[in-house]
Parts: structure tokens; sequence; C-alpha cells
């Protein structure tokens, strides 16, 4: 669970019973809804529902390295991996507290749009700041990269 200390926010993502498909695992759809979970999070903690932007979903994609059972609570680390001009390319890993070790990582670019014209906008100065102070909490320094 070392690995999750690299991330300034970590959600905890209780496994429902209906989460499984078929074949008894964690169906795969599932899990991009547990890494949409951790991202309102950290979207939460920046308060980005309150800026004059939005964020779309430019891109998104799962490794899936072990299944996932019903019961276990899962723990997906947040964090930004690189800050552009109007996106943002953030990581994450899903841990399992049965399993105790990493059962998936992903990635996804999130782009930042006007809320009035809907075209790509400016990551507004004062969300780069929060950005970059809450990633900074986990020694991540996204001015170097």
């Amino acid at each position: 669970m070392n690995l999750l200390a690299q991330f300034p926010i970590v959600y905890e993502q209780k496994v429902a019973w209906g989460d499984m498909d078929a074949f008894g695992h964690v169906n795969n759809v599932q899990y991009y809804r547990y890494i949409e979970s951790a991202r309102i999070a950290y979207f939460d903690r920046l308060n980005v529902f309150e800026q004059d932007v939005l964020t779309v979903v430019a891109s998104s994609q799962c490794k899936y390295l072990k299944p996932v059972f019903y019961p276990d609570v899962l723990h997906i680390g947040a964090g930004i991996a690189e800050m552009r001009n109007s996106a943002i390319r953030m990581h994450y890993v899903l841990f399992s507290e049965q399993q105790q070790e990493i059962v998936a990582d992903g990635e996804a670019v999130i782009v930042f749009v006007d809320k009035d014209s809907m075209k790509k906008a400016l990551i507004p100065e004062n969300l780069r700041k929060v950005i970059i102070d809450l990633e900074a909490t986990v020694q991540n320094n996204l001015l170097n990269l």
C-alpha cells in the first residue's frame, strides 16, 4: 500500500455484489466507474465544479492486473502526472484490501473547456496553483515536468 502514498487523493471504494459479471469477478466497466469516483473526489478537493470551466475526458485507459471479487474494498490513488495549458493527465492505481496488492492502474487525459463556448480553455491560474500545491503534498513537483 506504500504506492498509494504517492497520490494526494486516495478514494475508498467498496465492491458491490452487483459489480460482478457472469464470470464471477468485477466487470471491466466497473473499473472505469471506480476511477471516475476517484477523479471526482480529486476534483471536489480542488473545487473544480465551482470554476468557469468544465472538464471532459478526452481519453482513458485501464490496465487490469488481477481480477477483483466481492467482497472487497479498493483504495484508489488519484493524482496528476502531467499538466499542460488546457489539459491534465491523471494517473490512478487500484489497491485491493483482499489481495493486498495493486489490481489495476489507469490514466485519463482531461481537457478543460469554457462553460459557454464549449471550446478548449486554459486551466485557470488559481486552479493551476491549487493543483501544484496539492501534488506537492506528495512530493510530485509538477513545475519540473
